[in-house]
């Protein structure tokens, strides 16, 4: 399993220019490189390498650094041409898919550059790093980390790691490959219903409220707008040093709620039972109020932080359908639209059970989970003899 570690490197004045300026040396270059792609219908790697290396080199940039933007530079065209297949930038004669296909893919200045081991190496104990730059190699260049990150670097990182810049600071993204616990065989399932006004809702009891989230959001939109209303200098550079502020705390919650999820499951030898929300954004119609609500959802970041811990930890995992799950009885699996009273509450109108609605949801998610794991379990009854 694939796990990313970032580090935060703490060069001197004179490792900075150098860093620096060999970010925007190698984006300089990927543009160049864009462009001769675009000219040339994008043709495949080897075909590219052959047009744009022997220039990438009387650029300055080194053998391993030139192939790395050649072979970014085909990646992207591959994202976007994906993207396209898909439908993600609109249907065919929309604006925005003839605006991104008409020219060629642009890189910042401070967009990612892969470094391999032979561009980058690592001193642990140290905690410095040694890296390529158009300038040399740079030596003994500090980086800081957690304790957590470093022993998971030291163990498990594995090929490429990405330079980038954020706001004037240098990152390094580590790849490890880390393995999979081994998985036990679950003693049932434990539903968790996604939402906007309950995160989080499992068959055990667990709810992560939203309220608070949701205020806090609400407030940073208020603030951004303040700020852009007023225009000046100093509110464009608060506006900027806040940019990430929200996307930050909210992945905190969610690693949070995630981490509590699995610790449940794992605690208790249960498996989880996750519902597929894919597309749910395109699916779902909802009034102008409440499509801010839905689309700052980050309900696929907290499924993924989920889905990996629960593999890290070796806990089973099962994607179920919710469909017709907020109206369906976990007690006697009656199913009516009346059933749902409100948001919060659920009155089953063959029985008669009156529940939580989200928890009630969450109960029939479990019940699914199981329905599913046993349908594609293996069998476990022994062959009989002919």
């Amino acid at each position: 399993m694939k796990v990313v570690v970032r580090v935060k490197l703490v060069p001197d004045a004179v490792q900075v220019a150098a860093v620096s300026a060999t970010l925007g040396a190698v984006n300089d270059a990927a543009n160049w490189v864009s462009g001769v792609a675009f000219e040339r219908g994008v043709p495949r790697e080897y075909e590219l390498r052959r047009h744009t290396y022997a220039q990438l080199k009387d650029r300055g940039l080194g053998a391993q650094a030139a192939q790395h933007v050649i072979k970014k530079v085909r990646d992207a065209y591959t994202a976007l041409h994906a993207n396209l297949r898909a439908g993600n930038l609109g249907p065919k004669g929309s604006r925005r898919r003839a605006k991104a296909a008409s020219k060629p893919v642009a890189f910042r200045r401070g967009a990612a550059q892969p470094y391999d081991d032979r561009c980058l190496s690592w001193q642990y104990d140290a905690r410095t790093v040694s890296i390529w730059t158009t300038s040399g190699r740079l030596k003994g260049v500090p980086f800081v980390c957690s304790p957590g990150a470093l022993k998971t670097l030291q163990q498990f990182r594995k090929g490429e790691s990405d330079l980038i810049e954020r706001d004037g600071v240098f990152y390094l993204v580590a790849t490890c490959e880390v393995p999979e616990a081994e998985q036990y065989e679950p003693d049932g399932f434990i539903g968790v219903d996604l939402g906007i006004v309950n995160i989080a809702t499992t068959s055990t009891g667990y709810q992560a409220a939203g309220r608070k989230l949701n205020r806090y959001r609400k407030r940073q939109a208020g603030l951004r707008r303040k700020l852009q209303k007023k225009s000046t200098k100093s509110a464009k550079r608060r506006l900027k040093k806040r940019s990430c502020k929200e996307a930050r705390h909210v992945k905190n919650i969610n690693h949070v709620i995630s981490k509590t999820i699995v610790t449940e499951a794992e605690r208790t030898g249960r498996g989880l039972s996750l519902e597929e929300l894919k597309g749910i954004r395109e699916r779902v119609r909802l009034e102008k109020p409440q499509r801010v609500a839905l689309h700052s959802w980050a309900f696929a970041q907290l499924r993924e932080f989920i889905v990996y811990k629960a593999r890290r930890a070796g806990v089973p995992l099962v994607v179920v359908d919710p469909a017709y799950s907020s109206k369906e009885c976990a007690e006697c699996g009656h199913v009516d639209r009346l059933n749902r009273i409100s948001q919060a509450r659920f009155a089953c109108r063959s029985c008669g059970v009156v529940a939580h609605a989200d928890r009630n949801a969450s109960r029939v998610l479990a019940r699914r989970g199981e329905v599913v794991w046993s349908a594609g379990r293996e069998s476990r009854v022994p062959a009989t003899s002919p």
